[in-house]
């Protein structure tokens, strides 16, 4: 997995995460669901790169 790919997906995971629970604190459900798409982005992002990895070797 390229280290550019892993930072990004981990930073959308992390930016999700933050997001969400924010929006869950603030009754904000718009929001909490665009958090938690975005955290779900950045699994579905490094799932995709752990996968062309494993073909790699």
């Amino acid at each position: 997995m390229s280290a550019g790919e892993k930072a990004k997906a981990r930073a959308e995971q992390i930016v999700g995460k933050t997001v969400r629970k924010a929006a869950h604190a603030l009754h904000k459900e718009t929001l909490a669901a665009k958090g938690a798409a975005l955290e779900s982005r950045g699994r579905m992002r490094g799932g995709k790169e752990r996968t062309k990895d494993s073909f790699k070797h």
